[in-house]
């Protein structure tokens, strides 16, 4: 009986110091899901700020360098003087004429430009702060002649083509040289004809001429 005793005795002495001895479990610390989302994305979601974003349509590219020219319509904003916004359309001249302000040359100018030649004009005695806004409401009209089936003067459309002109003119005619097309362009540098093939864009003012086959 002895012996097995001191066998038990053993045994619960041993169990005893093995619990004494163990150590501590390691703890899995749960991260805040902002924490994570910090350390995953670099911000965290539940404090990300709510950003509104406003789409506004950009203005055309080609209006603000476009260069004015007779035959032109503008739309002419005078803020708070309804008697002075209207449309107006640039003459043979190359001018527009406004109330109280008489005639405003516009040939050359960009619409910013023609823009800040009114509002000096109206600043020079008739109101203290104007502003004023030019916009395109017609561009000038472009003219194509020669081998298409209705040559003559359109209303041009932005980005227009040389394919897209003959289109409009009922197309190229039997004898048309198809692949010689002549633009004569005008600004206030002078005048400049080019043979161009059919993909090529047109501006306002600019004349097509188709060329006749002679086979």
């Amino acid at each position: 009986m002895r012996g097995v005793r001191t066998v038990i005795f053993c045994l619960l002495t041993a169990l005893a110091l093995a619990g004494c001895m163990r150590r501590s479990a390691p703890v899995a610390v749960v991260q805040p899901q902002a924490d994570l989302d910090t350390m995953t994305y670099g911000q965290s979601h539940a404090t990300a700020p709510a950003v509104a974003v406003a789409y506004a349509p950009e203005p055309a590219r080609y209006d603000t360098a476009y260069r004015l020219d007779a035959g032109d319509k503008l739309r002419v904003v005078v803020y708070g003087q309804e008697g002075l916004t209207n449309t107006y359309a640039i003459d043979a001249g190359g001018s527009i004429t406004m109330p109280l302000i008489g005639s405003v040359p516009a040939r050359g100018k960009t619409p910013a430009g023609l823009a800040a030649a009114i509002t000096a004009r109206l600043r020079n005695g008739f109101i203290r702060e104007p502003s004023v806004a030019v916009e395109i409401e017609a561009y000038r009209p472009f003219f194509i002649l020669g081998e298409v089936a209705a040559p003559g003067q359109y209303p041009y459309v932005p980005n227009m083509t040389v394919e897209s002109a003959v289109a409009i003119a009922g197309g190229f005619s039997p004898r048309a040289l198809r692949d010689r097309v002549t633009i004569t362009h005008n600004d206030p540098a002078g005048s400049m004809r080019t043979i161009v093939p059919l993909g090529t864009a047109i501006s306002p003012g600019d004349t097509v001429l188709v060329g006749e086959r002679w086979f």
